[in-house]
């Protein structure tokens, strides 16, 4: 089983675009891990219908230090370098090499 991380950006645009990423996600076989801190940047972006489409699926919530979800990410990269990323966040992109999910046109979700 394959193990993917998501941003906080990824979430809140396939939110936007109404992208069901979950059950992409899951129809591949995947192992979803989220960070705390981007359960707490959601929140504080006021974003319901995000939180909400989090709460009704299943996820993983990962508990790295850091003080953002960006650091978080980073170092579960790091630990699991097999591991997808799944970002919108330029800056981050360059630091991650592991593989990365993207956003290709406005539904389609592509691995690179």
């Amino acid at each position: 089983m394959r193990s993917i991380i998501l941003d906080t950006s990824f979430i809140l645009t396939c939110t936007r675009q109404k992208i069901d990423f979950f059950e992409k996600l899951n129809s591949d076989g995947m192992r979803i891990f989220i960070p705390d801190q981007a359960i707490d940047e959601l929140m504080g972006l006021g974003a319901n219908t995000a939180l909400k489409i989090l709460e009704m699926n299943k996820f993983e919530l990962v508990k790295e230090k850091g003080k953002d979800a960006d650091a978080a990410i980073i170092a579960f990269a790091k630990k699991n370098p097999s591991a997808i990323v799944s970002t919108l966040d330029a800056c981050l992109k360059k630091k991650i090499k592991n593989k990365k999910m993207i956003i290709r046109g406005k539904k389609t979700l592509e691995i690179v």
